[in-house]
């Protein structure tokens, strides 16, 4: 074989697989191009309690109320309450009540609620613009007993309006008022237990705590249970409409089943 036939061959092999590299490179064969791939890194989370719904100061708080919102730990400031912290959330937030206003989706703190043995829990309980005002009760004056906190009474005063004969006369001083707490007791006598009333906390505008200490000055206070649900403001009507004291609201003490002289109009 002659050197020019062997330059011709030599040619036409190369061409061949250039033409075959041509075409691996348009058909898309060949050593895949390396991508580069952006590592995403990664956000350490823990479960924050958030309000589920706005809050209100004097609200019971109680489960139905929060719940628990994934945050990143970065975010999570110190006074955050954290699932890790307080895996029971029925026991940490039973006897507690709303101290602050919170909008839905905003964290709570202990700043934010207090329990009912805490210090603060009476101003907690109180509406805005309302005032704590208590009053000395007996159990008779306090409805046996039977009336709690969140009860809604009347406040009655009696006053001594003739000596002789001696005539008293009752008369409502504030009508659907809020109790706020009772100081009562329970004592053991025989095979029941006896009511011990000392005194009852009233929820009060600035201008009823004014009316309510006054009336203390004139005479014994009493509470009157209201019913569930009852939104009437209106006074009883009085019992004795015969009698002649301003409001028709007066008693005469009757002594040995003799009237007094002047008593309805009666002489002895």
């Amino acid at each position: 074989m002659n050197l020019p036939r062997m330059l011709v061959l030599g040619l036409a092999v190369v061409a061949a697989v250039a033409a075959v590299l041509i075409v691996r490179g348009v058909m898309g064969g060949g050593t895949p191009r390396a991508a580069a791939m952006l590592m995403k890194p990664t956000i350490v989370t823990r479960e924050v309690l958030v309000a589920s719904e706005p809050l209100q100061p004097g609200q019971p708080l109680n489960a139905t109320m929060v719940r628990w919102e994934t945050w990143p730990k970065s975010d999570i400031d110190s006074t955050f309450i954290t699932h890790d912290e307080t895996p029971n959330l029925e026991a940490a937030l039973t006897g507690t009540v709303v101290r602050a206003p919170m909008v839905a989706g905003e964290p709570l703190s202990p700043a934010k609620f207090v329990h009912g043995d805490a210090a603060g829990f009476m101003a907690a309980t109180l509406q805005p613009g309302m005032r704590a005002v208590s009053i000395p009760i007996t159990t008779e004056s306090g409805a046996g007993g039977f009336i709690l906190p969140n009860d809604r009474v009347d406040l009655l005063m009696t006053e001594q309006i003739s000596d002789t004969p001696r005539r008293f006369r009752a008369r409502v001083v504030l009508t659907d008022i809020r109790v706020l707490a009772m100081d009562q007791t329970y004592k053991q006598d025989k095979d029941q237990k006896v009511v011990l009333a000392k005194t009852a906390t009233l929820e009060l505008s600035p201008d009823q705590a004014r009316i309510v200490v006054k009336a203390q000055a004139g005479g014994p206070l009493s509470l009157a249970l209201r019913a569930l649900g009852d939104m009437s403001k209106t006074a009883p009507m009085a019992a004795n409409q015969n009698d002649d004291s301003p409001d028709g609201s007066g008693v005469t003490v009757i002594r040995f089943g003799v009237i007094p002289s002047g008593a309805n109009g009666r002489k002895e």
